[in-house]
Formats: structure tokens, C-alpha cells, sequence
């Protein structure tokens, strides 16, 4: 059964039966809202960025987006950059999986954000999620809805966290500015 995410809300990724899981998907979907006007069609198509910031305590340590989509131990690894987005209504636009077994001890917190990089704002897309799978059964664990509007061009969605053997996922949904991970960097770090 899947958790309709609120901001700041927690849940933990311990499976049903008592045991963890091994393999998660973030996935993102959108649609690029329709211009309102005489004609009502839209001239830009929308380019939502899914990213993954790998941190050691405080540190960042490592980056999956769309320039570096694998990160360097291959636990975490992007499915590759949707350009024009789509699906927004249930399948995934953009995907990274995170082999959480694979995870290196040493890091502890896995933050994912969503970036505008085309610029637009979230009022100019529509049907925008992040959502939570577990990569093992396909069962969706979490969902958190962009809702609209707003002048944001990022979102820090959430994060998952080490605690013990397993991990814990929260909720973040803090609007930000910024069309790459990069410009996005500095808003994170109030969320570790």
C-alpha cells in the first residue's frame, strides 16, 4: 500500500514481513501544463531533472543526475534524461535506482531533488510526482505530489536515511531555485 507523502512526514522502508528492503526506485513523472491564451498550445516542451545527492554525515560525497549517472561504487545509477517528460499520470519520465545493499557504509543519507532546467516554474507543469518503489516487487512504497503552482524551479523532495541495518525515507517537499544540482547544493544542507 502506498503512503501519500505530506511535507516533512517519515516512514520506514522496512518491508511488511520485518525485513528490509533491498533495492528502491525513485521515480519522477510530469506533463507540461498547457498555455492558456487563443490558441492554448504550448511553444516549450518542460525538462525535469531527477538528481541524487550521496552525503557521508554533512559532506557530499557524490551526485547522480543526468551528467554522472552512475555513481562511483554503482550502488546508485540513473536510467537516463527524459528531455520533454510525459508520462505524469503514473510512469515514471525519469528513474534512479538505488541498490540499497550496495550502499558503502560510510554514507548515510541519500537526498533527491527535482530541477527545472529548462527553467520553467512548477506552475507551468502539471501531473508532477516523486514516488518511491520498491525495485524488488514494483510495489509503490511513498508518492509526493508537486502540486502546482509557485514560482520554484527546484524541489527538494526527500531523503532517504541510514538507521542501523536499515533505512527510513522523509518527506521534504522544500521549493527552491535553480536548474542544476549544482545551483541547487547549498538549499540542501539545512535538510541533513
Amino acid at each position: 500500500m502506498s503512503v501519500n507523502l505530506s511535507k516533512g512526514q517519515a516512514i520506514s522502508l522496512q518491508k511488511s514481513d520485518g525485513g528490509t528492503l533491498k533495492s528502491v526506485r525513485m521515480g519522477l513523472g510530469w506533463q507540461a501544463a498547457p498555455r492558456r491564451g487563443l490558441f492554448g498550445s504550448r511553444t516549450r516542451e518542460i525538462d525535469l531533472d531527477a538528481s541524487a545527492v550521496l552525503f557521508a554525515d554533512q559532506q557530499a560525497v557524490g551526485a547522480v543526475w543526468f551528467k554522472q549517472l552512475v555513481s562511483d561504487d554503482g550502488s546508485v545509477r540513473h536510467t537516463g534524461d527524459n528531455r520533454v517528460g510525459g508520462a505524469g499520470q503514473g510512469g515514471d519520465d525519469e528513474s534512479i535506482l538505488v541498490d540499497l545493499a550496495r550502499v558503502p557504509v560510510h554514507i548515510n543519507q541519500i537526498v533527491f531533488t527535482v530541477n527545472s532546467f529548462t527553467g520553467q516554474t512548477f506552475a507551468e507543469v502539471q501531473n508532477a510526482f516523486c514516488r518511491l518503489v520498491d525495485e524488488t516487487t514494483g510495489q509503490e512504497l511513498a508518492r509526493y505530489t508537486l502540486t502546482g503552482g509557485g514560482s520554484a524551479t527546484a524541489q527538494i523532495m526527500a531523503k532517504v536515511t541510514r538507521q542501523g541495518t536499515g533505512w527510513s525515507m522523509q518527506a521534504i517537499g522544500e521549493p527552491s531555485q535553480g536548474r542544476t544540482i549544482q545551483e541547487l547544493a547549498p538549499a540542501i544542507v539545512p535538510y541533513l
